[in-house]
């Protein structure tokens, strides 16, 4: 830990901006790839990435440190139209292409993992099932309000005895006059405590059939919010279900094909993961890059040591990668053609690498990235979320190799 020399401090410049000035920098420039993006997808990197700057990121480490939930993100994501981004605007939402909906998780994790998660569980996993499978009164009902970020939405799947194992989950839902009664308990779940609408995983008959649960309904109430490792400020917690009743009209979709459409949900939600692993990856190679040039040791910068700069070179070349694999998984989905083997790419490449990048942003900065002053190691600790959730490394290995062997 004993380290000589000055404090460097390290303000959050993003890519696209010149750490020397506050002038912009053009992004065709530096730091952005101007030939993969449209205009409007521009437009949303720049505003989403002003915002991550300017508000989101004073607030991130104080945020992690007190586990208090980024409710002024939040309203302020609302305002901008960011809670909605893919969904049209019919439904409350802002009517992009999910490749811009990526690049706002990307660029917010870049300045808070906690905040960026938080819009990722409920877009992917709150508001699209809805949108993929709802009828048009349940959109109404229910995407409307979600989409325009006047409720936040989440999943009910993951259970203390089924996680990458789907099938096996407990919690029933037993069909009665008017609707179904729901039983059993959800664990793990993003936005549990501060989320209004959410859908949920239940057996009917032996078979997985969904459901939109709202708070208030007589049963259903949250519980046990987690003390994680990472991600602090965003929350996680417990679904529980006792005797619920839920309406007949909330079946989402057909009885007893929730298996499929819940594969369908974390294809799609596995992008978003990738995105977080990305933008976190992002952002500790932002303060390395920083401090590299900033720090001396035998009066020169460390960035002209070639042990530095090599480690800087598999850096950005793991998050260039990375940036590809997410962003084609994200147009194949845009266009309408087969992701399910390009999103687990991505997620599982992306994860992976995420760590390893912010690893070596914290062996960089030397004592000071053990440190909290200099938040690297809060991006160490977020990124290892992006290897378990929505599908370990293990699950998305498995489902690789399904698909190049045509299983």
């Amino acid at each position: 830990m004993a380290q000589t020399g000055e404090m460097i401090p390290l303000p959050f410049v993003p890519p696209g901006r010149d750490s020397g000035s506050n002038s912009p920098v053009r992004a065709s420039k530096k730091g952005r790839n101007t030939k993969m993006l449209t205009e409007e997808q521009k437009l949303i990197q720049d505003t989403v990435r002003d915002f991550a700057r300017e508000f989101v990121a004073p607030r991130a480490r104080e945020l992690d440190k007190s586990k208090e939930f980024p409710w002024e993100s939040v309203r302020k994501m609302a305002e901008l139209s960011l809670m909605g981004i893919p969904f049209p605007e019919e439904y409350g939402g802002a009517g992009a292409d999910k490749l811009s909906y990526i690049i706002a998780v990307e660029e917010l994790a870049r300045a808070c993992g906690s905040t960026a998660i938080t819009l990722a569980a409920h877009t992917s996993l709150g508001s699209n099932p809805i949108y993929l499978f709802g009828d048009e009164s349940q959109k109404t009902k229910y995407l409307v309000p979600l989409a325009k970020g006047e409720k936040i939405g989440g999943l009910g799947l993951t259970e203390a005895q089924a996680g990458s194992d789907v099938r096996t989950i407990k919690t029933t839902a037993k069909q009665t006059t008017g609707g179904y009664l729901l039983n059993g308990n959800k664990i793990f779940i993003t936005n549990a405590n501060v989320g209004s609408i959410f859908t949920v995983a239940a057996k009917t008959d032996d078979k997985i059939s969904l459901f939109i649960v709202e708070k208030g309904m007589k049963g259903f109430y949250s519980a046990k919010p987690e003390d994680k490792l990472g991600l602090r400020a965003s929350d996680t917690g417990e679904l529980v279900f006792e005797n619920c009743f839920v309406p007949e009209e909330n079946l989402l979709g057909n009885k007893g094909e929730g298996f499929k459409y819940l594969m369908k949900i974390l294809d799609a939600g596995r992008i978003s993961i990738g995105a977080l692993a990305l933008g976190l990856a992002q952002g500790a190679f932002d303060r390395a890059i920083h401090y590299a040039k900033e720090r001396k040791q035998f009066n020169t910068p460390i960035c002209d040591f070639q042990a530095i700069q090599n480690i800087l070179a598999d850096m950005a070349t793991e998050i260039a990668a990375s940036r590809l694999l997410v962003y084609d998984a994200a147009q194949k989905a845009d266009q309408g053609l087969p992701f399910i083997k390009e999103s687990s790419m991505a997620k599982l490449f992306a994860s992976e690498a995420a760590m390893r990048v912010t690893r070596n942003a914290i062996q960089i900065l030397g004592g000071y990235g053990y440190t909290t002053e200099y938040e690297v190691e809060r991006f160490y600790r977020d990124a290892k979320l992006c290897e378990i959730g929505e599908g370990t490394s293990e699950i998305q290995r498995l489902v690789i190799a399904r698909q190049i062997l045509g299983k």
